[in-house]
């Protein structure tokens, strides 16, 4: 996503397809898109940066916003035909003939979500798509759309400093079978502890939209986040990012974290994570911490957007 939307200024494009290919050779297989991100710019970097190598990976795209024809965005729309057309547009852009995993983005409450499990049973079954996801959706709907289509994985946000997926979602998740791809398991980039109180952010980037990054004194107070980490990493010979990285990992064999970025050096450190082991001390210090993060993850506006 950060290559072409939402964190400042689109990357340059010859980086980017670079980078992806590198993250290829270090045994990245698994590569997530969005048709929204752009929209749809960065669905045609990825499929241009993995053509070569398309039967190597595994692509994962998203429909579920209505995007107007100026590529504008104004609200949800997953009905049947705006997903069937969204994704033969996600086809051509991917330079591919099969969309492995399809999430839904956003939990549409304008269509049943029977419907929508519905429309992507079709798909599967045409052979355009292999696999059917949800994101940031609740555990009601996991439910309802499993028994018409059965889920894949979910997409939701999940990281040491937002942890209430465990509440419900997990549960669920363990109890049906179905996989987890956290996004954002960097906390957006605050847990690398490179974002402090005084950080500045480009004025396209969404996160000026976002309370724990908005507030300073937010910012401030989240800091302990990074110390804890900062702790532990000088213990394993690692860096914060990576040792917030196997903490998702150590959580379930199941879960697939996805950290985003624009530089090949920090690509590089986030694969590197899957070597450090946390040992039981280390995490029974991170689970005994208690800390709880200061803001909201998300304005007003997004949070409605998000199944509950």
């Amino acid at each position: 996503m950060g290559m072409s939307f939402g964190l400042g200024k689109p990357a340059d494009r010859d980086e980017s397809i670079k980078l992806i290919r590198r993250a290829v050779e270090l045994g990245v297989t698994l590569f997530d898109t969005a048709q929204v991100y752009g929209p749809y710019t960065n669905e045609d970097l990825v499929g241009e940066a993995l053509e070569p190598v398309r039967d190597e990976v595994v692509i994962a795209t998203k429909f579920g916003f209505d995007i107007e024809g100026a590529g504008r965005t104004s609200g949800l729309d997953s009905r049947p035909e705006t997903i069937r057309k969204g994704v033969e547009g996600s086809l051509r852009r991917l330079r591919t003939d099969r969309i492995d995993l399809l999430y839904q983005h956003r939990v549409d409450r304008g269509v049943p979500i029977e419907h929508v499990a519905g429309a992507v049973k079709e798909l599967i079954d045409a052979g355009k798509v292999g696999q059917f996801g949800l994101s940031e959706a609740g555990v009601e709907t996991i439910r309802r759309a499993h028994a018409v289509q059965p889920v894949t994985a979910l997409q939701s946000e999940y990281s040491l400093w937002w942890r209430e997926p465990e509440m419900e979602i997990l549960p669920t998740l363990e109890e049906m079978g179905i996989g987890f791809v956290p996004f954002s398991p960097l906390g957006k980039g605050f847990l690398t502890g490179a974002i402090d109180e005084h950080t500045e952010f480009d004025s396209s980037d969404f996160r000026n939209t976002v309370p724990r990054f908005s507030d300073s004194d937010a910012r401030k107070a989240n800091r302990a986040f990074v110390q804890l980490l900062e702790r532990i990493a000088e213990r394993r010979g690692a860096t914060p990012a990576q040792v917030a990285l196997a903490w998702l990992l150590a959580q379930k064999p199941w879960i697939v974290p996805i950290p985003g970025t624009t530089k090949i050096h920090r690509l590089e450190e986030n694969v590197a994570a899957a070597d450090v082991e946390l040992s039981d001390d280390d995490l029974r210090e991170i689970g005994e911490a208690q800390l709880e993060a200061k803001g909201a993850r998300y304005g007003e506006a997004s949070q409605r957007m998000v199944d509950r």
